[in-house]
């Protein structure tokens, strides 16, 4: 896998998170998009810190009304994100003591990934992504939007359903990616790339990957 790795980063490059670490500024940048997308999320989440602030203190003194419309710049429905970040803020600093990276922290993974998951618009792959990159935990995470990458190169066609074929592709991360942040943050981002621009779901183009000689599933077509 590290071979693997290596030929995408010279492709690439060294990649780096568009998203912030800490566990809160994530969720509001998540929620600062929809459909939710690095470039729709990086707009809204512009628009915010401009205009209002990203600290929970400045979300709820900002109306709901004034906050859907600064969210328009990340996409639809601004209203519902609008009343999804008031939440955020409110249980931020009443049940966390404005520190939601600090209170996962304190946490056993299975509780941190549960509390997570109890914020509106995150399933598995948005908590592992935030337990990973905000340092919490080395787990094995896999991009939501191309986990057939990994499972390409190591399996072949992806076979299942989505949550089967995510699954395979952490079980692929847990044992062929050194266990550290490090090393799993540069996975997931890598693969991330090369889902979007080459190992396409639909239609990928095997003739320009890189790795093509040591994928099974181009072996297979």
């Amino acid at each position: 896998m590290q071979a693997i790795l290596d030929r995408l980063e010279q492709l690439y490059g060294a990649q780096t998170a568009p998203w912030p670490s800490d566990a809160y500024r994530f969720l509001v940048w998540w929620n600062c998009g929809y459909p939710a997308s690095d470039a729709a999320c990086a707009k809204g989440w512009e628009a915010l810190q401009k205009n209002v602030g990203i600290e929970p203190d400045q979300i709820l003194a900002t109306p709901a009304a004034k906050l859907s419309q600064i969210l328009k710049a990340g996409g639809l429905v601004p209203d519902v994100r609008a009343e999804r970040l008031q939440q955020l803020a409110d249980r931020t600093l009443e049940e966390f003591d404005g520190d939601l990276t600090r209170e996962l922290a304190s946490l056993s993974l299975a509780k941190a990934r549960a509390l997570l998951k109890s914020f509106d618009g995150i399933a598995d792959p948005g908590a592992d992504r935030i337990l990973l990159f905000a340092g919490i935990a080395p787990v094995a995470a896999a991009p939501s939007n191309s986990p057939q990458v990994v499972v390409r190169i190591h399996v072949g066609e992806a076979r299942g359903n989505y949550n089967q074929s995510y699954k395979q592709a952490l079980e692929i991360i847990e044992a062929s990616v050194p266990a550290t942040v490090a090393d799993r943050s540069r996975a997931y981002l890598l693969l991330k790339r090369h889902g979007e621009q080459l190992c396409k779901r639909s239609a990928p183009r095997c003739h320009n990957c890189p790795v093509a000689a040591g994928c099974k599933f181009h072996s297979f077509r």
